[in-house]
């Protein structure tokens, strides 16, 4: 083989790494799983994933792709050996991922590759995917969202209806205690409404925000019936809108506790509420003398970007929905209030979940 042959091999097969990771940055897969021959292998063992042929690469990289909510690669030249029709070589791998349950991180890799000379050019015949360093630290970055013709980014309904997992939720009970909320980690709605009927005294006055957590977990039904509590709801559903708002905004602003969720809590230790008329937010931001939040795992964000982002393209819409059908218009969010820290201890609980639950 004489030297410009090797050369036209070595500059094919470094475009077909590149090839590689422009087809996964695109999420496009038919086009990722042709880089390899018929029966070419993808190992990825610290995942794990093995998948042989054309078909289970494709499919392969559609479940793994699905999972992400973004996803950066970076690859970096190495060797390429070359052996007649055949050739080894080493590409250099730096990415930026989150998933759509929570998991992140920086990392860099090394994909152990084999080539083939086919009828098609060089192609794939092994690549095997070694993790060398990674950095699971919360990402302070984000991603806008994608839109590639044919190749949408999942959408923002999926990404943040997903449960965060295990420790992330610790990662964001440890932030909230830091900044001086009490905080339990409860594993479901059951334990929380449990938990909530031992926190209220009996006789409290307690204002309930709305809330699809409150009304799905029964807590919203047993504050607001029955003879347990002073409810602050009745009384307010029954004042006449049009002749009695300042009693409304009295009623609602200082209870003895207010019971509500939140649309984002951050793993910063951020609780982040939305509303449309506000009426709700000044008991939650310091006017009830006690505060108990209770909120689902897919509500935990990595910052507070994304909890806008949440509450624009998550939580409105269902918020909508709800709206219209309750009231015969549209929601908005006219008022965001966010609680950085609780300055006052023992005023603020949250009792965060391991499940779902509301929007």
């Amino acid at each position: 083989m004489n030297d410009f042959q090797a050369v036209a091999d070595r500059v094919e097969i470094e475009a077909l790494r590149g090839e590689f990771t422009d087809s996964a940055m695109m999420r496009d897969r038919p086009r990722l799983a042709s880089l390899f021959t018929p029966d070419g292998v993808l190992r990825m063992p610290n995942i794990p994933v093995e998948l042989t042929g054309r078909e289970e690469i494709r499919a392969g990289g559609e479940r793994l792709q699905a999972q992400w909510d973004f996803f950066v690669q970076t690859t970096h030249p190495g060797t390429i050996l070359l052996d007649g029709d055949t050739a080894t070589g080493r590409a250099y791998i730096q990415e930026l991922a989150r998933t759509l349950d929570g998991r992140q991180g920086l990392n860099y890799a090394v994909y152990h590759d084999r080539y083939q000379r086919t009828e098609e050019g060089w192609k794939f015949a092994e690549r095997v995917y070694e993790v060398r360093y990674l950095d699971t630290t919360p990402l302070t970055g984000t991603a806008p969202s994608s839109a590639y013709e044919g190749n949408a980014a999942p959408a923002a309904a999926t990404a943040f209806a997903a449960p965060a997992p295990a420790e992330q939720v610790e990662r964001t009970a440890a932030a909230l205690r830091a900044n001086g909320f009490t905080v339990e980690v409860l594993d479901d709605a059951a334990a929380a409404r449990a938990r909530v009927e031992d926190l209220l005294p009996a006789g409290a006055r307690v204002f309930t925000g709305a809330s699809e957590t409150l009304r799905l977990s029964g807590i919203e039904e047993d504050i607001n019936t029955g003879e347990r509590y002073d409810a602050v709801r009745p009384r307010v559903l029954a004042v006449d809108r049009a002749t009695g708002a300042d009693e409304i905004r009295r009623l609602t602003a200082n209870p003895d506790y207010v019971v509500n969720s939140v649309a984002a809590v951050t793993e910063t230790g951020s609780l982040v509420l939305a509303s449309g008329s506000g009426s709700q937010l000044p008991a939650n931001a310091g006017g009830a003398a006690h505060a108990v939040w209770v909120v689902g795992a897919q509500k935990v964000v990595p910052d507070l970007s994304t909890a806008l982002r949440r509450i624009e393209e998550h939580a409105l819409p269902l918020e909508n929905i709800r709206a219209q059908a309750a009231y015969g218009r549209p929601s908005a969010v006219n008022r965001i209030l966010i609680l950085n820290a609780e300055p006052h201890p023992g005023r603020g609980t949250v009792l965060l979940l391991r499940e779902a639950i509301g929007y």
